[in-house]
């Protein structure tokens, strides 16, 4: 298909779809795992996101006026819409991103989870009162929100991590702003579709397509009050330094380096199925990916045979063949660079346990195809250990302890989440209240919390004070204002506010 006979996207302003009129230029959006092009998406400019700006702005007193249980009301209808299109949802997911289609299917039923965490607004987003703080004098603490709330996110889950932000920030009453990324824009047309179809007060939500000129734009707009981002831990920094410099609330989401931990009594069958769906579902495109198996003393021996065995008997090709496990990566520029973190790790010294690189060799030529791929005997310290790869590629350490095993996570300059896997409770304990990361799984090999908690994680994985979605979503998406008061009419509110009379 040529670029020509393919549609330009459009952003959403204002409630209407609306041509990106500053758009210089246009990328294609192609398919992972055939290369064909399925759209153009605008790089809009400043005065798109301007616009979009504006619309929030005016948009912003009637949402707020709106009570929370219609704000609510408005989020439990966007459910149901979502639900009828989650097949939909799923198949875009897959097409653009190419993670296989039970993947995406699970994605888009955590994308829904969030909307439902957030249709409890009207109990998540209540304050405090306390009466008679001294005589006859009462004091409350209300939740107001923030104001117009954009969002930055990635290419590895285009349906569910936009609702990490948006279903919140609007139940709390705030406007949204959402910039997806270029690779994959498709999966949120549809989204906003059903948004569309909610009847909200026009400029409640909007899209605007691009690429940095927009990023820049919304960490340095002064018409946007808060920003959330998720993406590389090295931009991730240089968001949360641009946009807080600007005055604004910033979440952001770095990158990670987990570390999945194997002591001797692990059960090998149940843990080797949780490695496996953590290093290689998605095809490792996850900030949650357990990139980094520790085994600690006999658990490799025990460990590895049936590693190779289960990783071995992974097949890979188009996400949409319900036979895949594995899908391409995102693109032919993220195989080629994951290709070259092989080949450096086993310069390193690394050894080749399932060798990946040679995985689309027989599949589509014009496909982004990297196969699970594991390497042994690597160097606590080698690149490849300390560095976030983001694909399907596992490195294996060895520990002498449980003493060793932590302190090589301990030495990460990531946080986000580690696993580790034993039945023993006393190990666990320790685990988790030594290691240095804010997710953490036992016995789980992907970690990731549901809606209803915080995404929480440390170092280098994460800048700023309130995570994503969970209880720190509301807090997020709103300011506290206390209010003390006291009445005189009734013959009672002559006490001092300072001192008990």
């Amino acid at each position: 298909m040529s670029a020509t006979a393919t549609r330009l996207l459009d952003n959403y302003v204002g409630g209407q779809w609306t041509p990106a009129t500053a758009a210089s230029e246009a990328l294609d959006v192609t398919n992972p795992a055939t290369g064909e092009v399925l759209a153009r998406v605008p790089l809009s400019g400043r005065a798109d996101l301007d616009a979009a700006v504006t619309a929030a702005r005016e948009a912003l007193p009637a949402w707020r006026a709106v009570s929370t249980i219609g704000r609510a009301r408005k989020l439990f209808e966007l459910r149901e819409r979502l639900v009828g299109r989650r097949e939909d949802l799923a198949r875009a997911v897959t097409t653009e991103m190419g993670k296989t289609i039970d993947d995406a299917r699970a994605e888009v039923a955590r994308m829904i989870e969030m909307v439902e965490a957030a249709c409890a607004i009207p109990t998540t987003m209540q304050g405090r009162i306390l009466e008679d703080v001294s005589r006859n004098i009462d004091a409350e603490t209300i939740r107001q929100p923030v104001g117009v709330c954009a969002a930055i996110v990635p290419f590895n889950f285009p349906a569910m991590v936009p609702f990490w932000f948006l279903p919140f920030a609007i139940g709390c009453g705030n406007t949204f702003i959402l910039k997806p990324s270029e690779q994959v824009p498709l999966t949120q047309q549809i989204a906003f579709e059903e948004l569309d179809a909610l009847g909200l007060p026009p400029g409640v939500v909007n899209l605007v397509n691009g690429g940095r000129d927009v990023v820049d734009g919304i960490l340095d707009h002064p018409g946007i009050d808060a920003v959330s981002f998720v993406g590389s831990a090295p931009v991730a920094k240089l968001v949360y330094e641009r946009a807080a410099k600007a005055g604004k609330r910033v979440q952001a989401l770095g990158g990670a380096k987990n570390h999945m931990v194997v002591m001797p009594d692990a059960v090998i069958e149940q843990t080797v199925n949780g490695i496996v769906g953590s290093a290689f579902g998605a095809a490792g495109q996850r900030c949650m990916a357990g990139s980094v198996v520790v085994t600690v003393g006999e658990a490799h021996e025990r460990l590895l045979p049936a590693l190779r065995e289960a990783t071995e008997a992974l097949s890979v090709g188009d996400g949409l063949d319900a036979a895949t496990s594995v899908g391409p990566v995102v693109s032919c520029a993220a195989r080629d660079r994951i290709t070259e973190w092989i080949d450096r790790g086993i310069a390193d010294g690394g050894t080749v346990v399932v060798d990946g690189r040679d995985a689309g060799a027989a599949l589509n030529p014009g496909g982004a195809f990297v196969g699970p791929t594991i390497l042994d005997d690597v160097a606590p310290d080698a690149a490849i250990v300390q560095e976030e790869v983001f694909g399907p590629v596992l490195t294996i350490v060895k520990a002498d302890s449980l003493d060793d095993a932590i302190a090589m996570v301990n030495r990460s300059r990531f946080g986000n989440g580690t696993s580790i896997f034993t039945e023993s409770g006393a190990a666990v304990r320790r685990y988790r209240h030594e290691v240095e990361a804010g997710m953490i799984g036992v016995n789980i090999g992907v970690a990731a919390p549901v809606a209803f908690f915080p995404f929480s994680g440390w170092k280098d994985s994460f800048l700023g004070d309130l995570h994503a979605h969970g209880p720190d979503a509301v807090e997020f998406y709103t300011r506290k204002k206390t209010v003390t008061s006291r009445y005189f009419s009734s013959g009672q509110g002559h006490g001092s506010y300072f001192v008990e009379s």
